[in-house]
């Protein structure tokens, strides 16, 4: 029987120079996990129009089960920059994923979810975070929830990181997150004694540290794997932290060792930045065949 896991929070298109890609955290990590053999759902919310459209149409494409609700406001669309394929980001406001509501659909997979990923994004308006808050009071109690931090903007508070943390067993940040972390928190220390620091105060299963083109740190409270990132030819790397998180995920719900779990999410999400755009289909020896 296959896990259900779940994205929930930003649906989107990433307006890019050379054309649009689907986008959102939620939604990539939904894809990644079904490749790697999940029953992924994507909940979140689009317009009635026809970038909203496109959306069902492609999700449904890439096999993620629907989790979308109907927005009077237009589908959410980000301006991305590229330099050097490292992605900068405009995202726009008053758009459809800032008005989630959790459908019957949404609500009957979030009952029986393995595990869920949010982050902070999603949460910058009332609605969709008291959405967002509602799913994780509604998934079984043995369900991994996933706190992709996420760090856009000012589209975070103190508030909504902590809230957060209460919530997550597992907690993902990247480089540039955990030093706005660090002052917001007004913590001291190196980044792996921030992490413990982190893992201990909220009761964390485990913390992923993303350091971009030096390496990935997992942490738990008696274990820990650095590992460097591959040297690989980068087309972009937009989605490959939403597939590093997908692959961390299932190698827990498979019960990997973290040294086995971690070097699979970096082979993925190494595969990912080889291609444009988030969501490229994987080869079948970065699946998981296990029962």
């Amino acid at each position: 029987m296959k896990h259900t896991v779940i994205g929930i929070g930003e649906i989107l298109w990433d307006l890019l120079p050379d054309g649009k890609i689907l986008g959102g955290a939620p939604a990539n990590f939904a894809y990644h996990a079904t490749q790697l053999g999940a029953e992924g759902m994507a909940v979140s919310a689009v317009g009635n129009d026809e970038l909203g459209k496109e959306i069902v149409r492609l999700i449904k494409e890439k096999k993620v089960h629907n989790g979308l609700s109907l927005a009077k406001e237009p589908t959410g669309t980000v301006t991305v920059e590229l330099k050097d394929g490292i992605p900068s980001y405009i995202i726009h406001e008053g758009v459809a994923w800032d008005n989630l509501v959790l459908t019957d659909t949404a609500k009957e997979k979030l009952a029986k979810a393995d595990a869920i990923c949010f982050g902070s994004l999603a949460q910058r308006s009332q609605v969709s975070r008291k959405a967002i808050w509602e799913a994780l009071e509604m998934v079984p109690k043995s369900c991994i929830k996933v706190f992709d931090i996420n760090l856009r903007q000012n589209f975070y508070s103190k508030v909504i990181i902590e809230k957060s943390l209460a919530y997550a067993d597992v907690f993902k940040i990247n480089e540039e997150e955990i030093v706005l972390f660090k002052d917001t928190f007004g913590m001291q220390g190196t980044e792996e004694e921030l992490c413990q620091q982190i893992i201990e105060k909220y009761n964390l299963r485990l913390l992923t540290l993303t350091k971009g083109s030096e390496g990935s740190l997992l942490m738990s409270k008696d274990d820990k794997s650095f590992i460097p990132t591959p040297k690989v030819k980068v087309a972009d790397t937009i989605g490959a932290g939403d597939s590093f998180t997908a692959t961390m995920v299932m190698g827990l719900l498979f019960k990997q060792p973290l040294a086995v779990l971690h070097q699979k999410a970096v082979d993925v999400s190494a595969f990912v930045c080889t291609h444009h755009g988030a969501t490229p289909v994987l080869p079948e020896e970065l699946k998981y065949h296990i029962g």
